[in-house]
């Protein structure tokens, strides 16, 4: 294996200092074009590669930037990222992506981990609201790397967000399930200590009593993310003294077990049962019984959270102003919410 090429090298074959190959190859104007030419094109010949860490130390970037999600094997947070990506890329940056799996201590960890690597800027979708990560987000700030909350975000002065309108997101499901003829309808939350999940219960809720319907606390189950878990939910909501006659979940993968629960015990969906998720995920529209779904936009939300961090790393002096992107949701209705008749 041959060595690895330095500016030493290079400067030994074009007699010239290696002080100037390293102005040279750092776009010093000091620098003739015609010397910096002749560099670029002799380190190309040489395969020469510049030491990232060493820029990133003399420059104060790295022109990296974390990524922090809960999961991957998501298709919204999957188009989020993709969206990060595509706009960043043309800027000279390349994504460092980390998973939390729901943990506190994970998301701690990779906090700390992205501004040892000393990441250009901070973008996540928080795991919880705990107190417990509050040392972790004030190192990020008090080393003043641009921190961006989307989808999920916490309430921290100076850091920005990018989320939808949930509460309008949970509104539109409940409200098209009412305009279809549903008169008892449930719904399948997430963790309501999470803004995201606590304003589509909410904007729920607010949809009934705007239409003159009773909320049942009964009809409101905590659920995770899972198609068990929608199986779960569904039988606890039959076995009711008032069962509901539609769902509406703030997870496609509960909509979906739901559904799957519904169908085992001979419901007809829509027009015994209705059901509603959230997320717009892609199964939801190639099954033969398409899913009504809220869509969040994520490949907009990585874009425009790329936008923002582009906006504060170029402003150094404004990095704490604080900028809340909300962007609107869609409903896509599909076969399992629209009855032919009622």
């Amino acid at each position: 294996m041959s060595e690895k090429v330095t500016i030493y090298d290079i400067a030994e074959k074009l007699n010239i200092t290696a002080a100037t190959v390293s102005r040279a190859l750092n776009n010093n104007p000091k620098i003739k074009e015609a010397t910096r030419e002749l560099v670029i094109k002799t380190a190309s010949e040489m395969n020469y590669k510049q030491n990232k860490l060493a820029l990133a130390l003399k420059s104060g970037r790295s022109n990296n930037i974390g990524v922090i999600v809960p999961r991957i094997d998501s298709n919204f947070f999957a188009s989020v990222i993709r969206g990060i990506e595509e706009e960043l890329y043309p800027h000279g940056y390349q994504v460092i992506i980390c998973q939390t799996h729901e943990s506190i201590k994970r998301e701690n960890e990779n906090l700390h981990t992205l501004v040892d690597a000393q990441v250009d800027g901070i973008m996540m979708s928080v795991t919880g609201i705990s107190n417990e990560n509050d040392s972790a987000f004030r190192n990020v700030l008090e080393k003043n790397v641009p921190l961006i909350f989307f989808d999920r975000s916490k309430h921290i002065d100076g850091v920005s967000s990018v989320t939808i309108n949930d509460f309008k997101g949970g509104y539109l499901a409940t409200k098209h399930l009412i305009d279809e003829g549903c008169r008892q309808i449930a719904h399948l939350s997430g963790d309501r200590s999470l803004d995201i999940f606590n304003n589509r219960f909410l904007g729920y809720k607010q949809a009934l009593l705007d239409s003159g319907l009773t909320f049942n606390e009964e009809h409101v189950i905590h659920v995770k993310s899972s198609v068990e878990a929608g199986k779960e939910a569904t039988t606890t909501l039959l076995g009711l003294q008032t069962p509901p006659d539609a769902i509406f979940s703030s997870s496609d993968f509960a909509a979906l077990g739901a559904i799957q629960e519904l169908q085992a015990r001979n419901y007809s969906i829509p027009n015994d049962f209705c059901v509603a998720g959230f997320s717009n995920e892609p199964f939801t529209k190639f099954m033969e019984l398409s899913i009504t779904s809220v869509d969040q936009s994520p490949l907009e939300m990585g874009k425009m959270s790329a936008r923002v961090f582009l906006e504060q790393v170029d402003k150094t002096d404004t990095i704490k102003i604080e900028k809340k992107v909300v962007l609107a949701p869609e409903l896509h209705i599909r076969k399992s919410s629209t009855r032919t008749n009622f």
